[in-house]
Protein backbone atom coordinates (compact mmCIF):
# COMPACT_ATOMS: atom_id res chain seq x y z
CA UNK A 1 0.00 0.00 0.00
CA UNK A 2 2.79 2.66 0.48
CA UNK A 3 4.78 2.00 -2.72
CA UNK A 4 1.15 3.40 -4.61
CA UNK A 5 1.44 7.06 -3.22
CA UNK A 6 4.99 7.06 -4.31
CA UNK A 7 4.45 6.06 -7.75
CA UNK A 8 2.02 8.23 -7.86
CA UNK A 9 4.39 11.00 -6.94
CA UNK A 10 7.53 10.45 -9.42
CA UNK A 11 4.76 10.69 -12.18
CA UNK A 12 6.07 14.20 -14.62
CA UNK A 13 3.20 16.37 -14.63
CA UNK A 14 1.50 16.36 -18.42
CA UNK A 15 1.93 19.87 -20.11
CA UNK A 16 -1.32 21.07 -20.91
CA UNK A 17 -2.68 20.91 -24.66
CA UNK A 18 -3.18 23.91 -26.40
CA UNK A 19 -6.03 25.73 -27.21
CA UNK A 20 -7.59 25.33 -30.62
CA UNK A 21 -6.57 28.40 -32.97
CA UNK A 22 -10.02 30.32 -33.30
CA UNK A 23 -11.31 29.85 -36.92
CA UNK A 24 -9.30 26.69 -37.64
CA UNK A 25 -11.46 25.12 -40.36
CA UNK A 26 -12.42 28.59 -41.99
CA UNK A 27 -12.59 28.53 -45.81
CA UNK A 28 -11.80 31.19 -49.08
CA UNK A 29 -14.97 33.38 -49.57
CA UNK A 30 -13.23 35.97 -52.00
CA UNK A 31 -11.38 35.23 -55.36
CA UNK A 32 -9.18 36.48 -58.38
CA UNK A 33 -8.00 35.14 -61.05
CA UNK A 34 -3.97 35.54 -61.47
CA UNK A 35 -1.99 35.06 -64.60
CA UNK A 36 1.46 33.36 -64.31
CA UNK A 37 3.25 35.25 -67.11
CA UNK A 38 5.31 32.23 -69.08
CA UNK A 39 8.96 32.07 -67.94
CA UNK A 40 12.16 30.90 -69.27
CA UNK A 41 12.51 27.20 -68.04
CA UNK A 42 14.11 26.80 -64.24
CA UNK A 43 16.99 24.07 -63.84
CA UNK A 44 15.26 23.34 -60.52
CA UNK A 45 11.62 23.96 -61.19
CA UNK A 46 11.41 23.04 -65.05
CA UNK A 47 8.99 24.61 -67.36
CA UNK A 48 6.71 27.89 -66.52
CA UNK A 49 4.64 27.79 -69.11
CA UNK A 50 1.40 30.61 -69.04
CA UNK A 51 -0.60 29.38 -66.29
CA UNK A 52 -3.98 30.83 -64.44
CA UNK A 53 -4.58 30.35 -60.92
CA UNK A 54 -7.45 31.39 -58.54
CA UNK A 55 -6.43 33.70 -55.16
CA UNK A 56 -8.92 33.08 -52.82
CA UNK A 57 -9.09 34.91 -48.82
CA UNK A 58 -11.16 35.19 -46.32
CA UNK A 59 -11.14 37.79 -43.00
CA UNK A 60 -11.99 37.08 -39.24
CA UNK A 61 -11.87 39.60 -36.64
CA UNK A 62 -13.03 39.31 -32.90
CA UNK A 63 -12.17 41.64 -30.12
CA UNK A 64 -9.12 39.01 -29.22
CA UNK A 65 -7.85 38.16 -32.56
CA UNK A 66 -7.78 38.38 -36.14
CA UNK A 67 -7.52 36.05 -39.37
CA UNK A 68 -6.46 36.73 -42.85
CA UNK A 69 -6.07 33.22 -44.79
CA UNK A 70 -5.32 33.25 -48.28
CA UNK A 71 -5.36 30.55 -50.84
CA UNK A 72 -3.95 29.55 -54.08
CA UNK A 73 -6.57 27.07 -56.36
CA UNK A 74 -4.61 24.94 -58.96
CA UNK A 75 -7.27 24.42 -61.99
CA UNK A 76 -7.68 20.44 -62.62
CA UNK A 77 -4.71 19.96 -59.76
CA UNK A 78 -4.76 19.09 -56.09
CA UNK A 79 -2.57 20.03 -53.60
CA UNK A 80 -2.16 18.63 -49.90
CA UNK A 81 -3.91 20.50 -46.90
CA UNK A 82 -1.02 22.50 -45.85
CA UNK A 83 0.11 23.68 -49.38
CA UNK A 84 -0.93 26.98 -51.71
CA UNK A 85 -2.23 28.45 -47.89
CA UNK A 86 -0.96 31.12 -45.59
CA UNK A 87 -2.15 32.07 -42.64
CA UNK A 88 -1.63 36.17 -41.05
CA UNK A 89 -3.15 35.62 -37.06
CA UNK A 90 -3.00 38.71 -35.48
CA UNK A 91 -3.22 38.85 -31.34
CA UNK A 92 -4.68 42.32 -30.27
CA UNK A 93 -3.80 41.81 -26.42
CA UNK A 94 -0.45 41.36 -27.19
CA UNK A 95 -0.17 43.26 -30.14
CA UNK A 96 1.30 40.70 -31.97
CA UNK A 97 1.05 38.97 -35.29
CA UNK A 98 2.11 35.70 -36.63
CA UNK A 99 2.90 35.07 -40.51
CA UNK A 100 2.22 31.11 -41.63
CA UNK A 101 3.05 28.03 -39.58
CA UNK A 102 5.89 25.75 -38.38
CA UNK A 103 5.93 23.75 -41.86
CA UNK A 104 6.65 26.99 -43.11
CA UNK A 105 5.04 28.45 -46.75
CA UNK A 106 4.73 25.45 -49.07
CA UNK A 107 3.50 27.01 -52.71
CA UNK A 108 2.63 24.74 -55.65
CA UNK A 109 4.01 25.84 -58.53
CA UNK A 110 7.24 26.64 -57.48
CA UNK A 111 9.41 30.10 -58.61
CA UNK A 112 6.27 31.48 -60.41
CA UNK A 113 6.11 34.29 -57.81
CA UNK A 114 3.12 32.95 -55.79
CA UNK A 115 4.40 33.38 -52.23
CA UNK A 116 5.75 36.93 -52.76
CA UNK A 117 2.52 37.82 -53.90
CA UNK A 118 0.85 36.51 -50.95
CA UNK A 119 3.27 38.19 -48.23
CA UNK A 120 2.79 41.28 -50.67
CA UNK A 121 -1.13 40.96 -49.81
CA UNK A 122 -0.96 40.28 -46.09
CA UNK A 123 1.70 43.20 -45.88
CA UNK A 124 -0.96 45.33 -47.40
CA UNK A 125 -3.71 44.22 -44.90
CA UNK A 126 -1.52 44.47 -42.09
CA UNK A 127 -0.13 47.97 -42.75
CA UNK A 128 -3.47 49.34 -43.33
CA UNK A 129 -4.98 47.86 -40.11
CA UNK A 130 -2.15 47.62 -37.21
CA UNK A 131 1.16 49.20 -38.66
CA UNK A 132 2.38 49.89 -34.89
CA UNK A 133 2.12 46.06 -33.80
CA UNK A 134 5.26 43.52 -34.08
CA UNK A 135 5.27 40.49 -36.51
CA UNK A 136 6.90 37.74 -34.30
CA UNK A 137 10.00 36.27 -35.26
CA UNK A 138 9.66 32.54 -35.95
CA UNK A 139 12.00 29.50 -36.50
CA UNK A 140 12.37 28.22 -40.43
CA UNK A 141 12.06 24.69 -41.23
CA UNK A 142 15.00 22.77 -42.44
CA UNK A 143 13.67 20.92 -45.20
CA UNK A 144 14.15 24.61 -47.06
CA UNK A 145 17.71 24.35 -46.34
CA UNK A 146 18.64 21.23 -47.90
CA UNK A 147 18.64 22.71 -51.58
CA UNK A 148 21.02 25.99 -51.28
CA UNK A 149 18.89 27.26 -54.41
CA UNK A 150 15.88 27.03 -52.62
CA UNK A 151 17.07 28.63 -49.23
CA UNK A 152 18.70 31.40 -51.29
CA UNK A 153 15.04 31.90 -52.75
CA UNK A 154 13.51 31.47 -49.74
CA UNK A 155 15.72 34.52 -47.86
CA UNK A 156 15.86 36.81 -50.71
CA UNK A 157 12.01 36.96 -50.64
CA UNK A 158 11.57 37.09 -46.58
CA UNK A 159 13.84 39.69 -46.48
CA UNK A 160 12.28 41.82 -50.20
CA UNK A 161 9.18 42.05 -47.26
CA UNK A 162 11.22 43.60 -44.87
CA UNK A 163 11.96 40.40 -42.85
CA UNK A 164 15.71 39.92 -42.00
CA UNK A 165 16.84 36.27 -41.77
CA UNK A 166 19.91 35.22 -39.33
CA UNK A 167 21.76 31.57 -38.65
CA UNK A 168 22.62 30.26 -35.43
CA UNK A 169 26.49 29.72 -35.62
CA UNK A 170 26.51 30.20 -39.41
CA UNK A 171 24.77 26.95 -39.59
CA UNK A 172 22.53 27.45 -42.53
CA UNK A 173 19.82 24.70 -41.08
CA UNK A 174 19.80 27.01 -38.14
CA UNK A 175 17.52 30.02 -39.61
CA UNK A 176 14.70 32.14 -38.12
CA UNK A 177 13.09 35.28 -39.07
CA UNK A 178 14.02 38.54 -36.85
CA UNK A 179 11.27 40.26 -34.87
CA UNK A 180 9.79 43.39 -36.90
CA UNK A 181 7.44 46.28 -37.09
CA UNK A 182 4.66 45.74 -39.07
CA UNK A 183 5.31 49.49 -40.40
CA UNK A 184 8.60 48.25 -41.84
CA UNK A 185 7.40 45.85 -43.83
CA UNK A 186 7.64 46.10 -47.77
CA UNK A 187 4.62 45.19 -49.62
CA UNK A 188 4.43 44.94 -53.27
CA UNK A 189 5.30 41.98 -55.70
CA UNK A 190 6.61 41.05 -58.80
CA UNK A 191 3.85 42.43 -61.57
CA UNK A 192 5.85 40.92 -63.94
CA UNK A 193 5.04 37.65 -63.08
CA UNK A 194 1.51 37.38 -61.39
CA UNK A 195 -1.00 39.78 -62.79
CA UNK A 196 -4.36 40.53 -61.47
CA UNK A 197 -6.78 39.68 -63.89
CA UNK A 198 -10.83 41.43 -62.83
CA UNK A 199 -13.96 39.66 -64.03
CA UNK A 200 -14.90 41.85 -67.36
CA UNK A 201 -10.56 41.57 -68.27
CA UNK A 202 -10.97 37.83 -67.95
CA UNK A 203 -14.27 38.03 -70.02
CA UNK A 204 -12.72 40.00 -72.45
CA UNK A 205 -9.62 37.28 -72.90
CA UNK A 206 -12.31 34.36 -73.23
CA UNK A 207 -14.10 36.25 -76.29
CA UNK A 208 -10.54 37.22 -77.98
CA UNK A 209 -9.73 33.55 -77.68
CA UNK A 210 -12.65 32.19 -78.69
CA UNK A 211 -12.58 34.64 -81.72
CA UNK A 212 -8.80 33.83 -82.13
CA UNK A 213 -10.06 29.66 -82.10
CA UNK A 214 -12.60 30.63 -85.07
CA UNK A 215 -10.37 32.56 -87.23
CA UNK A 216 -8.03 28.97 -86.97
CA UNK A 217 -11.20 27.01 -87.27
CA UNK A 218 -12.05 28.62 -90.59
CA UNK A 219 -8.07 29.03 -91.98
CA UNK A 220 -7.79 25.02 -91.38
CA UNK A 221 -11.19 24.46 -93.43
CA UNK A 222 -9.87 26.73 -96.29
CA UNK A 223 -6.63 24.69 -96.63
CA UNK A 224 -8.26 21.36 -96.06
CA UNK A 225 -10.47 22.64 -99.31
CA UNK A 226 -7.02 23.80 -100.78
CA UNK A 227 -5.94 19.88 -100.20
CA UNK A 228 -8.99 18.28 -101.08
CA UNK A 229 -8.82 20.40 -104.00
CA UNK A 230 -4.99 19.36 -105.08
CA UNK A 231 -6.00 15.57 -104.84
CA UNK A 232 -8.69 15.81 -107.30
CA UNK A 233 -6.32 17.46 -109.62
CA UNK A 234 -3.07 15.08 -108.97
CA UNK A 235 -5.90 12.19 -109.63
CA UNK A 236 -7.09 13.54 -113.01
CA UNK A 237 -3.42 14.50 -113.94
CA UNK A 238 -2.69 10.90 -113.20
CA UNK A 239 -5.58 9.35 -114.86
CA UNK A 240 -3.95 11.28 -118.56
CA UNK A 241 -0.83 10.33 -117.43
CA UNK A 242 -1.46 6.62 -117.38
CA UNK A 243 -3.91 7.29 -120.33
CA UNK A 244 -0.89 8.90 -122.31
CA UNK A 245 1.82 6.24 -121.31
CA UNK A 246 -0.67 3.22 -122.43
CA UNK A 247 -1.55 5.38 -125.98
CA UNK A 248 2.57 5.52 -126.68
CA UNK A 249 2.90 1.64 -125.74
CA UNK A 250 0.19 0.83 -128.50
CA UNK A 251 1.87 3.16 -130.74
CA UNK A 252 5.00 1.79 -130.17
CA UNK A 253 3.63 -1.58 -130.39
CA UNK A 254 1.75 -0.86 -133.21
CA UNK A 255 4.89 0.56 -135.38
CA UNK A 256 6.97 -2.31 -134.43
CA UNK A 257 4.16 -5.09 -135.83
CA UNK A 258 4.42 -2.59 -139.29
CA UNK A 259 7.60 -2.50 -139.26
CA UNK A 260 7.86 -6.70 -138.93
CA UNK A 261 5.48 -7.17 -141.55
Amino acid sequence: MTDAPAAEATEEPQAPESAPLPWADVAAEHFQLLRLAPLPTDRNSGARPLRFVQFGYVERHSKEHSLLRMEIRLPGQKVRKEQNQLDIRVDHGQRRVSIGAEAGLQIEPLNRGLGRYLLGQAVQWLQANWSHYRVEGMTLPNKDALNEDTRLRRDHVLRSIGVEVEYTDGQVLKGRTVEVAVGQLKGGWNAEKVQRIDTLESAGMLQQAEQTLQEKEAQLRERDERVAKYRREDSGLRFTITCLVAFAVFQAGLLIWIATR
